[in-house]
């Protein structure tokens, strides 16, 4: 799968499945890795503002998150791989 990201001129781009891998810190409250508080994306640690929509699957978590830096991301948890991947990112304007 790859992450699809929108280019300078606003053209869309693929980025390599390999690099949506991502570090997040988890609340943990009831359960392990309940909810993201922070992520880091290309070096950049990002504080989530708000968790927008969140759903769960057999074996894996999406979380639809506001970033501190205004823009809105998409991460899936796989719980059986113990790892946290970037889907999407959109302007937050954009919905």
């Amino acid at each position: 799968m790859s992450l699809e990201a929108r280019d300078q001129w606003g053209g869309i781009m693929k980025i390599d499945s390999r690099l949506k891998v991502i570090q997040v810190s988890c609340y943990s409250g009831y359960k392990a890795d309940e909810r993201p508080i922070d992520f880091t994306v290309r070096g950049r640690k990002l504080m989530v503002e708000e968790i927008i929509d969140r759903w769960y699957g057999v074996n894996h978590s999406y979380f639809k998150v506001l970033a501190n830096d205004q823009k809105i991301y998409l991460i899936r948890y796989d719980q059986d791989e113990g790892q946290w991947t970037l889907e999407k990112i959109t302007d937050s304007k954009m919905g």
